[in-house]
């Protein structure tokens, strides 16, 4: 009877754990939805709203070495989520080339004329901080330094506009 009842505690154990690592990774994908804009016209409406500044990255997320290294190392920090959250409207203009990433007809069509408005040269990765009204302030791209760099170079970019 006693070994019965340690079992079923240990499969609860393990069924709570398993729920939890479930849990922990939806709130994950959903974090990062919320933290990136896809349509530009919602962020600027966004944007103007609460009176933010708009971070554009142009990304090739599945081959652009640097921009992965951008992603990793700054943009999916709790320093700079937090940031951000606080500070920015944040889009995103990736232009992957695996065929398992490829993004949808109208996704393509939104990025390429993004990078056609802030992107003239085709640069990855290219950081375009804009204005409220979707003014461009500056350009930046990946900056070594992690986080906190990053962070004081958008808040002088932010201050000087």
């Amino acid at each position: 009877m006693r070994s019965r009842r340690n079992s079923m505690n240990i499969i609860r154990l393990w069924l709570s754990i398993f729920t939890l690592i479930i849990t922990g990774n939806a709130l994950k994908a959903q974090e990062k939805e919320e933290m990136w804009r896809l349509d530009f016209d919602e962020a600027l409406e966004k944007a103007e709203k609460e009176n933010k500044s708009i971070l554009l990255s142009f990304a090739g997320s599945d081959w652009c070495k640097p921009c992965i290294m951008l992603t990793r190392e700054v943009f999916e920090t709790d320093e700079f989520k937090e940031y951000a959250s606080n500070n920015l409207v944040m889009v995103l203009a990736d232009f992957p080339r695996l065929k398992k990433n490829k993004l949808s007809d109208e996704q393509i069509s939104k990025n390429d004329l993004l990078a056609s408005k802030f992107n003239n040269d085709g640069s990855f990765p290219l950081v375009a901080l804009l204005s409220p009204q979707g003014k461009k302030v500056a350009e930046l791209g990946y900056l070594q330094g992690g986080p906190t760099v990053y962070i004081k170079k958008l808040q002088t970019l932010i201050k000087g506009s």
